[in-house]
């Protein structure tokens, strides 16, 4: 009974009906994953691949130092990110319109797949390292802007998971007012500093998970390599193929009224 409940609300996370709560549990299980892929991807092809503040500064410093070469690996670096992120767009806005059970599970067996695939190439990297490294970052981009595009639309931009530049800033500005100290004799009511300590916590959580994420992918990938992947493919894919299953029972099951 426990096992069934448990697999009830783990499914849950990427339901079309959403909650605060749901979005932040699934914003916490992104986060881990999107560290570990972050972290054990750089194990993997020495590029770190998840924050494109980065990579836009790199380009620029490629171009002033004229390494054209460089410059070009990261705008397409850049721009596969952003292709992740439209897919995600295409993928709930369909599901949308056809009123899909698999409105953000699209984007999660999407991922998953990627994943999977990612550890394909891992396997055959010794033999053809000079075209399927490249392949391996442009992959990794992609997977990159694809999840942060999924929680971006459903919490509506309130949490990101696969870069910590905005979590840590809310981070900082919430502890700056949970420490300010409001005079009562000189501040209105309307001027009175309060601290949202219920989002303190979700991004304190979703760092945290994200710093554990990051060091189990780097033991992994040392230890195992591409294949680390595999696990992290698995716990997307059981998110998403409920809701797959779904569709394609309702798809059928529209067809034989016919």
């Amino acid at each position: 009974m426990m096992k069934v409940r448990f697999m009830e609300r783990f499914t849950s996370l990427s339901h079309r009906i959403r909650s605060k709560v749901a979005n932040r549990r699934l914003g916490a299980v992104l986060a881990f994953v999107a560290g570990a892929i972050n972290a054990g991807g750089y194990m993997a092809v020495h590029r770190y691949t998840s924050h494109m503040s980065g990579i836009v500064s790199s380009i620029a410093d490629d171009l002033v130092l004229g390494n054209i070469v460089l410059a070009l690996s990261g705008m397409i670096s850049l721009v596969a990110f952003i292709l992740g992120a439209a897919t995600t767009a295409v993928l709930i806005n369909w599901a949308r319109r056809k009123n899909l059970h698999s409105e953000f599970a699209a984007s999660l067996m999407l991922e998953s797949s990627l994943l999977l695939l990612f550890a394909l190439l891992g396997a055959n990297l010794d033999a053809h390292p000079q075209s399927l490294v490249p392949s391996a970052v442009l992959m990794l981009c992609f997977i990159m802007g694809l999840q942060n595009a999924i929680l971006t639309k459903i919490s509506k931009a309130e949490i990101r998971t696969t870069h910590m530049t905005g979590v840590v800033t809310d981070l900082g500005i919430e502890l700056g007012r949970l420490v300010y100290w409001n005079k009562s004799n000189e501040a209105r009511p309307d001027q009175f500093v309060k601290a949202d300590r219920e989002k303190l916590v979700i991004h304190a959580f979703i760092l945290c998970l994200f710093f554990l994420g990051g060091v189990v992918g780097a033991l992994s990938f040392s230890q195992f390599g591409f294949i680390a992947t595999i696990p992290f493919a698995i716990l997307l894919l059981s998110m998403a193929l409920p809701h797959l299953i779904n569709d394609l029972r309702d798809h059928f099951s529209q067809k034989s009224t016919l």
